[in-house]
């Protein structure tokens, strides 16, 4: 353990409590074994939890900025109590006051390594095309699991007789050991090696779950996908992930979501966008055309003079938007961008007409100057009007 306690909490030595506070509960988090796996981890953890002990204490705090390690040795200072720090009887003891219990999608209720855990969450992907993302859809999947072993009934002993108190560890699930440093004794908490941290033992173990009080099993669920998701979206089905330990609730499923790309809309938040090919006869005349929408084809007016660029927007024909409880409140737009498309390929007719219309045209800068655009020249070709 580095001698400077400041060091390991990694703050100056005129911190404030709250900044050495804010310190410890960042590296406890970082640290905690529950968390990290790493070599050396439980032993950081301790250094972290021996030193706020100190500094967090005002009148420990004050020794130690005067004497030194020296001046907080349990035999100089009086001791820190024969459980350890401040009266916990270990470290875990102590950060669990501190903080509550954390972790990556793990519950507990109660305390000891027996406690009820709530089970592990599960992962799946789903696929959908854009129709599914926009109007929803109730898909069955099929997943594999960790179940509750129903002829035991989780307590993994064969059926007529039961698990018994654990000898070694006395029911708790945990042995410890108690090591003397210069801070005071460290209590080290592990598994017991005998129940596995279950604080029970099993004579005669079930045969369908080999003792193990829960089997893997592959099940179908029924899952209703809200209309509106799209591939940001995370949809949590509550209970139908692993099973819990020690009788701890299931974890849940978690449903990630791949919309597929299609052939004509395009998405942008609650708005699908389309893109609209014209002619040119259609942009400079105007003409009533046909658009594909997510409910069915609709029509649409283009008006005479129309530029490549211009927007329409269909009111109530976009992506439900969900409200945070899943529901939906009302319906986005489809929002439809004319592009007019020149044609590179002519037929002789179509050929000789436009070779007409350029006669008539003239020189487009000096068509400009005199108030008609390109669009209003074409529009009185075809009607006759020039």
């Amino acid at each position: 353990m580095p001698q400077d306690l400041y060091d390991i909490l990694g703050v100056a030595r005129n911190a404030t409590p709250d900044e050495i506070k804010k310190s410890y509960r960042r590296l406890a988090k970082q640290y905690h074994p529950d968390q990290n796996a790493d070599p050396g981890a439980e032993d950081k953890f301790k250094e972290i939890s021996a030193a706020y002990a100190i500094l967090s204490d005002a009148d420990k705090r004050a020794r130690y900025d005067r004497f030194g390690l020296a001046g907080v040795d349990p035999q100089a200072a009086g001791g820190y109590g024969a459980g350890g720090f401040g009266g916990f009887t270990d470290l875990s003891e102590m950060f669990e006051e501190l903080f509550g219990a954390f972790g990556g999608g793990t519950r507990r209720s109660g305390g000891g390594r027996n406690q009820a855990r709530q089970g592990r969450d599960l992962r799946y992907d789903m696929t959908l095309s854009f129709e599914e993302a926009v109007f929803g859809v109730t898909r069955e999947i099929e997943i594999q699991r960790t179940e509750r072993c129903d002829v035991c009934g989780g307590n993994g002993a064969k059926p007529g007789t039961s698990p018994r108190r654990c000898p070694d560890c006395n029911g708790t699930g945990e042995v410890r050991s108690v090591r003397q440093t210069f801070l005071g004794s460290m209590v080290s908490v592990t598994p017991c090696p005998r129940c596995q941290g279950k604080g029970e033992v099993v004579d005669d173990a079930c045969t369908e779950c080999r003792g193990q009080g829960r089997v893997r099993r592959t099940r179908k669920i029924n899952v209703r996908v809200p209309g509106g998701v799209d591939s940001t979206t995370r949809l949590r089905v509550a209970g139908e992930g692993e099973a819990g330990e020690n009788g701890g609730p299931p974890g849940n499923v978690q449903v990630f979501f791949n919309v597929k790309p299609h052939e004509f809309f395009r998405r942008r938040e609650d708005n699908i966008l389309l893109d609209l090919q014209i002619n040119v006869a259609q942009a400079a005349l105007g003409a009533t055309v046909t658009v594909p929408t997510v409910d069915g084809d609709e029509k649409l007016t283009i008006p005479p003079g129309t530029q490549t660029g211009k927007t329409f927007t269909l009111r109530g024909k976009g992506v439900p938007r969900i409200r945070s409880d899943g529901s939906t409140a009302g319906r986005g737009d489809q929002i439809v961008l004319i592009q007019v498309v020149v044609p590179t390929r002519l037929s002789a007719e179509q050929r000789r007409l436009f070779e007409e219309l350029a006669r008539t045209l003239g020189n487009e800068a000096e068509a400009t100057r005199q108030g008609k655009g390109f669009f209003d020249r074409i529009a009185e070709f075809f009607t006759g009007e020039n």
